[in-house]
C-alpha cells in the first residue's frame, strides 16, 4: 500500500463505534500472545472510548471510506502520551502504525510536546521493533500484577 493511499485525519467522539471494533479485532493477536481476554484494548466500553475522545491528539487512518487505523494521544505537559495504536488485521505490516505514529508525533509536536511516550508488553515483538524503528527507546519495565512486564519507551519529538 502506497504511503499517499491513507487519509489521516483527527480521531473524534463520532469514531468510537468504528474505532472500538477495530481496536477489538487488532488487539486479538495481542490476547492470544498473553494468553487472556481480559485486557484494556478488550475490555473497554463504547462509553469509555466516547468519553476518552472527547479530548484526544490521535488519528484514524483511513482507506477509502475504511478505518483501517487508529491511534490515541494525548498531552501531559511537555509529554505526548501515545496509546492503543490499532491496525485492522489484514493491514498489519504494511506502514500504517508507522504513517499513524509520525502523525501523531506531529501532532503532538505541535502542541508543545517535547517529548512522546508509549508502551506495549514484554512479549510484543512486533510491537517493540515498530517502536524501535521509529526511533523510541526503552526507559522503563514495570512488572504488573498479572505477571506481564509492560515495556515502556520514550521519544524526543522535533
Amino acid at each position: 500500500m502506497a504511503e499517499n493511499d491513507i487519509e489521516i485525519r483527527d480521531i473524534r467522539p463520532a469514531h468510537a463505534g468504528e474505532a472500538l471494533t477495530l481496536q477489538r479485532a487488532a488487539f486479538v493477536q495481542e490476547a492470544l500472545i498473553y494468553d487472556s481476554v481480559q485486557m484494556p484494548p478488550l475490555t473497554q466500553t463504547l462509553d469509555e472510548l466516547r468519553a476518552e475522545l472527547i479530548e484526544n491528539l490521535g488519528c484514524v487512518a483511513l482507506d477509502g471510506g475504511r478505518m483501517i487505523g487508529a491511534v490515541r494521544a494525548r498531552r501531559d505537559g511537555d509529554l505526548l502520551l501515545i496509546g492503543r495504536l490499532a491496525i485492522a488485521p489484514d493491514m498489519q505490516g504494511r506502514g500504517v502504525g508507522t504513517t499513524l505514529l509520525e502523525a501523531v508525533e506531529s501532532r503532538g509536536a505541535d502542541a508543545g510536546c517535547r517529548e512522546a511516550e508509549l508502551f506495549t508488553g514484554s512479549l510484543s515483538e512486533a510491537n517493540l521493533r515498530l517502536y524501535t524503528r521509529a526511533g523510541y527507546r526503552e526507559t522503563e519495565r514495570v512488572q504488573e500484577d498479572d505477571g506481564i512486564e509492560q515495556v515502556f519507551l520514550r521519544k524526543a519529538l522535533r
